[in-house]
């Protein structure tokens, strides 16, 4: 089968690499779409945890059942699926809270062991998830809707009225239609990019260009406010945009060395929560059923929809300028 292999650190090839077969409580998926991820380059660089090359790549992924091994009986053959893609030990303490996803020891397919950059997958039977007719390309979707959903879990309110994004790119853009799938009325941008702001206007939302009076507008406004850039310098503002009692989100990947200066006095004061997320944890039913109700409006998240070979070379560099969601898909 074809596939993009991560052979070392910042090595990347095109290659063939033999059908996997499945063993007990396994199933083989026939990669129907799968979604390039910023931690995809992270791997590549090694700076996702422990390095397992050689690895196949990609932990958004969505396909057919082809193959089932022993004692398997909650799917069959045939079965269209999503991968929830970590993998926890079940045993440290974060498990035993149910905390999957901050797991001492977490892997994943795509990072730790061969994900859904190749053209058949082996996973776990309780790994998958059935999709029903849903197209692979939101299927493919649920994993970084998953990742939304549990920034939400840390912060979200009901009370919540306005909440102000920063970062109109792909993950931005999927948690507000997160919130306004939850009802949050006024949903807000902040970009440095017009094309990116004209985008997310095109979804309903307020655009706001960074430096402008209309964000100086949103100064100690917001119910909640989402850091979704991964600079340091914009997370060290966030709090200037939380209305009292508000929430702040750290959603964005900054650098692991990077350091911000947070005021405890104002975070006592104002009585503002800042809080981080960090992946999913066993939520992809649950993001099935949020991405099904957004409907086709979603499917605009994807800006690039390349064949393999194309995303070897994607892996290689960098996504396309401007570009949003970039998956690999196949008839």
């Amino acid at each position: 089968m074809k596939a993009v292999v991560f052979t070392a650190k910042n090595t990347v090839q095109f290659t063939d690499l033999p059908d996997p077969k499945p063993g007990p409580g396994e199933v083989l998926v026939e990669v129907k779409a799968s979604g390039i991820c910023h931690t995809d380059f992270e791997v590549l660089k090694d700076n996702y945890g422990t390095g397992a090359f050689p690895v196949v790549p990609g932990h958004e992924y969505a396909g057919i059942v082809v193959e089932v091994g022993s004692g398997v009986a909650n799917v069959k053959t045939g079965d269209r699926v999503a991968v929830d893609p970590n993998l926890e030990c079940g045993t440290c303490r974060a498990c035993k809270r149910g905390w999957a996803h901050l797991c001492e020891n977490l892997g994943a397919y795509g990072v730790t062991t061969h994900g859904g950059f190749a053209e058949r997958s082996l996973v776990k039977a309780s790994a998958v998830h059935s999709i029903g007719e849903m197209s692979f390309l939101q299927a493919a979707l649920a994993e970084p809707m998953g990742c939304v959903l549990n920034g939400l879990d840390a912060v979200y309110a009901p009370w919540m009225e306005e909440a102000l994004i920063f970062g109109a790119g792909p993950m931005g853009l999927l948690m507000g239609l997160a919130l306004k799938a939850q009802g949050v009325a006024k949903v807000a941008f902040v970009d440095l990019a017009q094309s990116r702001l004209e985008l997310a206007s095109s979804f309903g939302f307020d655009p706001v260009a960074a430096g402008s009076d209309a964000l100086r507008a949103w100064h100690r406004r917001a119910d909640l406010a989402v850091e979704a850039t991964g600079v340091p310098a914009v997370a060290s503002q966030l709090t200037n945009y939380m209305a009292n009692g508000g929430k702040g989100l750290f959603f964005g990947v900054c650098p692991s060395d990077a350091r911000i200066d947070i005021a405890p006095f104002e975070l006592f004061r104002r009585q503002l929560t800042l809080a981080g997320s960090h992946s999913l944890n066993h939520n992809i039913p649950r993001s099935l059923e949020v991405i099904a109700s957004l409907g086709s409006e979603i499917d605009r998240a994807v800006s690039h929809r390349l064949p393999l070979e194309e995303i070897s070379k994607i892996l290689e560099s960098k996504p396309p300028r401007d570009s949003l969601k970039v998956q690999w898909q196949r008839d």
